[in-house]
């Protein structure tokens, strides 16, 4: 077949076009895909490709490592949205059982509400991309990370976030990416990237780390079990050199693949002369206002806003054709100014401290006698209450199905609950469901305290931290007053733990984060200075190391050093927090308080398992409502009782001992012993005897009653109330009945029969015998 010399010209063109594609880009024959792979330096490999599915999103990009595969969808606005002062950028993340070929087990079986797990994935996602993105863009963004395969062996998080960072690369949309993300473990000393879930269980620590180019660390998230800090420093180093490898790779396809990034459009500010209107009216008085140390948060807010709206005003008067709206900007971008501006030349914070000192701290214990523990945590003007209350292990949370195939746990028996209502504030605001931040701030809390507690503790234990008072790092003063609630509640923990928030104001231009002119870190920040900063790292841990890390930045990545720097301060913060918090309880309470829950194991007959429990579970019940105390099946003979406190224990026990026979009616039977044994009962399949008086009846199969075959206990004259003689062969191991015979106590009858079977009859006259 002849081929048209039109389509011949066009098909060595396109050769031409993509003969210097590298060896690691790959195109399908039927469609211009580019896929790149990433190798790391353990030898595994992550494969992204691009542009093969959801063609109308702005950019879609797939990630795959091993069998999970997750696709990422960057979809974008025309314009921006207006009225709007910030990036307003949607970050979706849905575990999909399908992915997995699973079915879900809710009422609808199809997917529901985001869970948990899924909401810290998307915040991750977002704190990782958020601060790429130009402070001019103001256009509403949607990054959709749909799962299309999950094998439960590498975690789908990380992929998603490095397919976002390529979607973003390759989209039209304004972006100062890309980034790279990796995963690290630590087991025996060793740093192992992206871990399997496996390798993770064994782990000492589990950190993601987000970079861009040139070393710069954008995000960190982790937890670990007390982690040294120079594995922590050494698992940062190697992850952002790992990172370094995606980013160049993205690069590399954003070259060739990349589409043109759509124009940012300007920002509406006011002029020169009304700027130098409002920094004229307004300057004094704000540097007066951000170094009078006797401000406290509301004082200080009070003070500022009514500077605002001062100056609003008079420009406004002044200048009626500006909109109010941008002289608000002006002076919140002259006030954000001014505060930086001090910390550099005061080398004080606002509120009179040097950049190492912290807040005046209190603590207090047991605080109220019905509680299990309690602790109220004051740092500043932050102040935490927690309690403990301590449950059976029926109360595990059980996890879904998806989580339980990722995390490799089903249950979790540690449960740390945050809320932060709205009066912590000083505002009114809707009390009721946990938001997304809640949700965030009490996971970290939950990631630092978990390391210390014991693994063999057997009650569930749920912690519950309400932020009373709010003026900055309200999670790590959780990971303080809950260490010492779980303490004052006698959880045998292994060491206490404290946490703290460190800030970072910083000096440098167009966006050269990497070359710093002038950079200040700020031990345990204040609300303001979270907000008017450039990072806030909390950093949580034991006098030993590390358990929970998290850094958020609001600038386009900084240097390793800062980051070292940054954990360097956060170590001797952590220990003078511990200091004081000894001063309250320095180890586990071990005299009991009255409160305190009790458990016991039981230990029952096999016969008498079914007398525990009750005909449809009706003892348990009976025990629960009248005593409090639940009884868990661990084998088939022991019990687990869970009481309240110590005298529903007796309690309970007593009314157990109500459903038992004593155990002093009941004889020791010999096995192979001969015993006298009293018909009960006749049935169809044998005969109901006992024992001894007392005895629950036990059952006499017609198949042991006589050598001879037995279709009902009467053919052989058996009646209720006779006695007869058995013999005890132990009880069965499964069922745990008696077994007992009759039959090998009947003399042995030899029946003889003839071969020629074609007389019946003749055949029972010659062997009398058989009848």
């Amino acid at each position: 077949m002849k081929y048209p010399t039109n389509y011949l010209k066009l098909l060595n063109f396109r050769l031409r076009q993509h003969s210097h594609i590298t060896r690691k880009l790959i195109h399908t024959t039927s469609t211009d895909t580019p896929q790149l792979e990433v190798k790391f330096s353990n030898g595994r490999n992550l494969i992204m490709t691009a542009g093969k599915y959801a063609r109308f999103a702005n950019a879609t990009a797939v990630c795959e490592m091993g069998d999970t595969a997750v696709m990422v969808t960057a979809v974008a606005k025309t314009k921006p949205t207006p009225g709007t002062n910030f990036t307003p950028l949607v970050v979706d993340y849905r575990l999909k059982t399908a992915a997995s070929g699973r079915i879900p087990t809710n009422f609808l079986r199809r997917e529901m509400g985001p869970s948990e797990k899924e909401i810290l994935s998307a915040r991750l996602i977002d704190r990782s991309l958020r601060p790429l993105f130009p402070a001019e863009y103001r256009t509403e963004t949607q990054l959709v990370c749909n799962m299309l395969a999950l094998d439960s062996v590498y975690s789908p998080d990380v992929l998603a976030l490095n397919a976002s960072s390529l979607a973003l690369s390759l989209s039209d949309i304004p972006w100062n990416g890309p980034i790279g993300a990796v995963r690290l473990g630590l087991c025996d000393g060793e740093i192992i990237v992206n871990p399997t879930r496996r390798e993770l269980q064994s782990s000492q620590l589990d950190l993601v780390v987000s970079a861009t180019k040139q070393n710069l660390v954008v995000m960190l998230e982790g937890k670990g079990n007390v982690v040294l800090q120079q594995d922590l420093l050494k698992a940062i180093k190697q992850g952002t050199r790992e990172a370094q490898v995606i980013v160049q790779e993205i690069e590399r396809l954003q070259r060739t693949y990349g589409k043109e990034k759509r124009p940012l459009e300007s920002i509406m500010t006011v002029g020169e002369e009304i700027a130098a209107a409002v920094r004229s009216m307004s300057e004094m008085r704000l540097r007066e206002i951000f170094q009078d140390a006797k401000h406290d948060k509301i004082s200080r807010d009070v003070a500022v806003n009514e500077v605002r709206s001062n100056v609003i005003d008079k420009v406004w008067s002044s200048y009626p054709d500006t909109e109010p709206a941008l002289i608000t900007e002006e002076f919140n971008r002259l006030c954000k100014s001014i505060f930086r501006e001090l910390v550099f030349e005061t080398q004080l914070r606002c509120d009179g401290r040097d950049y190492d000192s912290l807040r005046n701290i209190s603590c207090q214990v047991d605080l109220y006698k019905p509680l299990h523990g309690s602790a109220l945590f004051q740092r500043g003007q932050t102040q935490v209450f927690c309690t403990v209350a301590l449950d059976s292990q029926e109360s595990a949370m059980k996890l879904d199905t998806l989580s339980a195939l990722e995390s490799g746990i089903k249950a979790k028996n540690f449960m740390l609950h945050y809320e932060f209502p709205p009066y912590a504030t000083g505002e009114v605001g809707r009390v009721g469901g946990v938001g997304r931040r809640e949700l965030g701030h009490g996971a970290l809390a939950e990631k630092a305290l978990v390391p210390t507690l014991p693994n063999d503790f057997p009650f569930t234990v749920r912690l519950t931290s309400e932020v009373l008072e709010s003026n900055g790092s309200s999670s790590m003063a959780t990971v303080c007053g809950g260490s010492l609630a779980l303490m004052d509640a006698g959880v045998p923990v292994s060491a206490p733990a404290a946490g703290v928030a460190i800030g970072l104001v910083t000096k440098y231009e167009n966006n050269d984060t990497k070359h710093m002119q002038d950079y200040r870190i700020l031990t345990d920040i204040l609300g303001i200075e979270d907000y008017m900063g450039d990072m806030d790292m909390k950093v949580a841990g034991t006098r030993k190391g590390f358990t929970a890390i998290q850094a958020d930045l609001k600038i386009p990545g900084i240097p390793l050093k800062v980051v070292m720097e940054a954990l360097q301060k956060a170590t001797d913060a952590k220990t003078k927090i511990l200091d004081i918090m000894a001063e309250a309880i320095r180890e586990p309470r071990k005299v009991k308080k009255e409160c305190w829950p009790v458990t016991e194991r039981i230990t029952v007959e096999p016969q008498q398992r079914g007398q525990v429990i009750g005909a449809g579970g009706i003892n348990l019940k009976k025990l629960y409502i009248e005593t409090g105390c639940t009884a868990t099946t661990e084998d088939e003979t022991t019990f687990t009782l869970f009481a309240p406190s110590q005298s529903a224990m007796h309690e309970a026990k007593e009314m157990i001992d109500t459903f038992l026979v004593p155990k002093e009616r009941i004889p020791d039977l010999e096995f192979g012993g001969i015993y006298t044994a009293k018909i009960t009962e006749l049935r169809d399949t044998g005969v109901m005897v006992i024992l001894y008086n007392g005895m629950p009846p036990a059952l006499l199969h017609n198949s042991q009653l006589d050598q001879r075959k037995v279709a009902h206990p009467s053919a052989l004259g058996l009646e209720v109330g006779q006695e007869i003689q058995v013999k005890y062969f132990g009880r069965d191991p499964v069922s745990g009945f008696m077994r007992l015979s009759r039959k090998v106590l009947q003399p042995t009858v030899s029946i003889v029969r003839s071969l020629n079977k074609t007389n019946p009859s003749e055949e029972q006259n010659e062997n009398p015998s058989s009848s």
